[in-house]
């Protein structure tokens, strides 16, 4: 199978290819970049897998949540180029790339969280199951101490930026449930790879993204609200 994947719905920027069992990738930390990066990068990469595009079977595509700009670009670039070539498009969850980066053993429990801003994570729990992370529940938006994890017997393995966010807002409220964590875990499309091929593909048009948010600003006044509650 000959695979392109790529996800920027985070300051990461990621792009890989599968060929059989080669791997070619391209990961660079570039937040407001990577508009200017993604086409560049694709063409580079079938260069050096010595792949035409007409040779892809499928195109897979971060679908968020994450950065609303970053999650739009990474839909539209992967629907216009899966719409060139007639190819389907494979959505993956952003949250569950990230759980990827946990490394975690078959059976443990994962949690992936990103920092949505404006106090506020976007987050899911997972089981790894076959080297996968199966979702407990769907994709949420919300405060850290808000969080609910469901009850395992284990501790929780847990990546993403939603975990420094805050000062550690939600380790402090999660306390002896994580045993392990890394906060600098960005989503790879290395890792989008192993996911997309488990996935159904779709038509492009029919792959949409994943904000949970409506608005992705404070207002005037909320901002006023939030400046006043911190002083109390």
């Amino acid at each position: 199978m000959k695979l392109l994947a790529l996800e920027t719905s985070t300051e990461a920027c990621s792009l890989a290819i599968l060929d059989g069992t080669r791997v070619f990738s391209r990961f660079e930390i570039a937040p407001r970049g990577h508009a200017a990066r993604i086409l560049p990068w694709t063409e580079a990469l079938l260069k050096e897998a010595d792949i035409a595009r007409h040779q892809l079977d499928a195109i897979a595509t971060g679908c968020g949540p994450g950065a609303f700009t970053g999650v739009r670009l990474g839909i539209s670039l992967a629907q216009g180029l899966a719409l060139a070539l007639n190819r389907p498009l494979i959505g993956v969850s952003t949250l569950a790339t990230l759980a990827m980066r946990a490394r975690a053993p078959e059976g443990a429990h994962v949690l992936a969280a990103i920092d949505a801003r404006m106090r506020e994570l976007y987050w899911c729990s997972y089981r790894i199951e076959n080297g996968l992370p199966l979702a407990l529940h769907e994709a949420q938006l919300g405060a850290p101490d808000s969080i609910m994890l469901p009850d395992v017997d284990e501790g929780w393995h847990a990546v993403g930026s939603g975990l420094a966010a805050q000062e550690n807002a939600l380790l402090q409220h999660l306390g002896s449930r994580i045993v392990d964590a890394d906060a600098t875990a960005l989503p790879d499309a290395r890792d989008m790879l192993q996911l997309a091929r488990h996935l159904p593909a779709s038509p492009p048009e029919y792959v949409e993204p994943v904000y949970l948010r409506d608005n992705v600003a404070l207002t005037l006044t909320q901002q006023a609200a939030l400046r006043q509650k911190k002083t109390l």
